[in-house]
C-alpha cells in the first residue's frame, strides 16, 4: 500500500500529477476534520511558480526561483501569513523563502553533514548511537526550511512512505535488541496521513525491546492545524511518545500553535523542542530569552537542544560562529531557570553525535580542588569531599 504526503514536491511532480495534489488524494477518504489543514497546504506556496505571488521584488522574485529551482520549496498559508514583508530581515521570511545566499556554497560545507548515509545499513535507516536509530518513513516535508541540513537528499530523493519500503528497516529494528528508542525523522513524518502512522508505530510496537518512539517535526510549528484528533490516536499505544518540535523564534508561537501542543501534551505526549542557532533569525539574547520561556511557559515544550548550524551547503551567511553561540548559551544559564535552558551542541560531521560546545566554568584543578567560574563570573574555589576509595 502506498500513502502520499501532503502535496506534491516540485514543480515535475506537479506536472507528473497533471494539477492533481496528493492532499488531494489524503482528502478522498479522509475524516471532514482533516480538510483545514489539506486547505492549509494547498493555499501556501507547494511549488517554485506557486512564488510569483509573494510580494518580492523583481530581482528577489528571479532569485527566489533559482534557489527553488535548486531546491524544494513549500510553506503552508498559515506560516506563510506570519511574515512582515515590509521587513526584509522578518525572521520567517528568512528560514523559508529562497534566496542568492542559498546559491553560494563555501569551502567545507557538505551534502551529508552528519552523515546519515555512511551510517545508514539499510535503507530509511540510520543507526549511529547504540541504543536508538533514526527511521525515515518519508523524505517528503510540509515546510521546506531553507537551512535543513538534509536539504540535498530531500530535493534528490523526494519519495513519500511505501509498506514495502520500509520493510528491510522493520527487519534491521527487530535483529538489534539493544534498539530502545526509534526516531522517525526524515522528511517530516507528521505530513503523512494518519492511516500510515498508524501502521509504522503498530510495526515499530510489536518490536518487544523498543520502548521509545519519538517524532522529529517541524509540522505542530508551521501547520498546527495537522494536530488533530486523529493523528493523535495514531501515534498512541504501547510505547512512551516523544514529540520534538523545531521552533526557531517566538514569532512562531501562535494561539494555533498553542493550540496544537495542549493537543499533544494532553495525550501524554512528552514535548521537547530543537532550535538552531541562525544569524539574523534568533542570535540575540532578547530573541533567544523570549523563545525559550515562551516554549515552556507558554507550550509546556521544554528547550531541549540549541544547534549551531550544521555545515550545509549555502548556509554560511546564517551560521554564527560557535563563540557567539557560547556568549549566548552563557547568558541564557543567568536569565533562566533550568527548565527553560536549551543545551548548545554540534552535531559532528562524520557521524561523531551531538557533543555539548556550551561555555564551560572549571578553570582548573589540582587534585581535588578546582577553580570554577560562577554564572556572576567570579572564581570560586571548590574542594572535594568523598570518602577514601
Amino acid at each position: 500500500m502506498t500513502f502520499s504526503n501532503v502535496a506534491p514536491e516540485s514543480a515535475s511532480d506537479a506536472r507528473a500529477e497533471a494539477g492533481r495534489s496528493a492532499a488531494d488524494d489524503v482528502n478522498a477518504s479522509a475524516p471532514s476534520g482533516d480538510a483545514a489543514w489539506q486547505d492549509d497546504v494547498r493555499q501556501g506556496v507547494r511549488h517554485v511558480h506557486d512564488l510569483v505571488s509573494l510580494p518580492l521584488s523583481p530581482a528577489e522574485h528571479a532569485a527566489a526561483q533559482e534557489a527553488a529551482t535548486r531546491h524544494k520549496v513549500r510553506i503552508p498559508k498559515t506560516y506563510l501569513d506570519l511574515i512582515d514583508w515590509n521587513d526584509p530581515a522578518d525572521p520567517i521570511r528568512a528560514q523559508v523563502i529562497p534566496s542568492s545566499e542559498e546559491l553560494a556554497e563555501a569551502e567545507g560545507e557538505l551534502d551529508d553533514p552528519i552523515a546519515d548515509h555512511a551510517f545508514s545499513p539499510v535503507p530509511r535507516l540510520t543507526h549511529r548511537h547504540a541504543d536508538r536509530v533514526l527511521l525515515f518513513p518519508t523524505y517528503q516535508c510540509a515546510v521546506y526550511c531553507r537551512f535543513c541540513f538534509r536539504k540535498e537528499s530531500l530535493t534528490s530523493i523526494g519519495r513519500g512512505y511505501t509498506q514495502d519500503a520500509l520493510e528491510p528497516a522493520f527487519a534491521y529494528i527487530a535483529a538489534h535488541p539493544e534498539i530502545r528508542e526509534v526516531i522517525l525523522t526524515g522528511g517530516d513524518p507528521l505530513s503523512l496521513p494518519d492511516r500510515a502512522l498508524a501502521e509504522i508505530r503498530a510495526r515499530i510496537e510489536a518490536i518487544p525491546h523498543v520502548r521509545l518512539l519519538r517524532i522529529h517535526t517541524r509540522v505542530p510549528v508551521a501547520l498546527p492545524s495537522r494536530i488533530t484528533s486523529g493523528l493523535v490516536a495514531s501515534l498512541q499505544g504501547r510505547l512512551m511518545v516523544t514529540v520534538v518540535t523545531h521552533f526557531n523564534h517566538a514569532r512562531e508561537i501562535t494561539d494555533a500553535t498553542e493550540a496544537a501542543c495542549r493537543t499533544l501534551r494532553q495525550a501524554g505526549f512528552v514535548l521537547l523542542n530543537q532550535s538552531v542557532l541562525l544569524k539574523g533569525v534568533n542570535d540575540t539574547i532578547e530573541v533567544l530569552e523570549e523563545l525559550c520561556r515562551e516554549l515552556m511557559y507558554r507550550l509546556g515544550v521544554k528547550p531541549y537542544y540549541l544547534h549551531h548550524g550544521d555545515l550545509a551547503r549555502g548556509m554560511a551567511h546564517r551560521r554564527t560562529t560557535i563563540a557567539q553561540g557560547q556568549a549566548l548559551a552563557g547568558a541564557l544559564r543567568q536569565r533562566l531557570s533550568g527548565i527553560c535552558n536549551p543545551v548548545y551542541v554540534l552535531d559532528l560531521p562524520e557521524g561523531g553525535g551531538k557533543v555539548p560546545i556550551g561555555p564551560c566554568y572549571v578553570e582548573g584543578r589540582d587534585g581535588e580542588a578546582w577553580r570554577i567560574r560562577g554564572q556572576d563570573g567570579e572564581m570560586r574555589a571548590y574542594t572535594e569531599v568523598v570518602e577514601d576509595p
